[in-house]
């Protein structure tokens, strides 16, 4: 089943990657590993600004959000919500801020 997935980008990368704020993408299943590796395929100035190219594992400091629920720490090859598998919400990918 192909999906077509809204993603959103923060700013900074944003500009890394010359994409708008929004990504329409083409995914097999909407997990946020086939999302992300769907994201860097299309756009390779992304690879390993969101996971280890090694390891695949989300960088510390970059959050996934599906349908305003922090996904980060979830199992990256669950199925996201309806709303995201059909475009009606965008997979949000958001950079934490760390502070004190």
């Amino acid at each position: 089943m192909t999906c077509r997935i809204r993603v959103e980008l923060p700013s900074s990368l944003c500009l890394l990657a010359r994409t708008p704020r929004e990504i329409l993408l083409q995914v097999e299943s909407p997990t946020p590993n086939h999302i992300i590796d769907a994201l860097e395929a299309s756009h390779p100035a992304l690879r390993g600004t969101l996971r280890d190219q090694g390891t695949r594992r989300r960088r510390p400091f970059i959050r996934f959000f599906a349908c305003q629920t922090d996904v980060s720490h979830d199992c990256p090859d669950e199925p996201l919500p309806d709303a995201i598998a059909s475009g009606a919400e965008p997979f949000l990918v958001v950079g934490a801020i760390a502070g004190g």
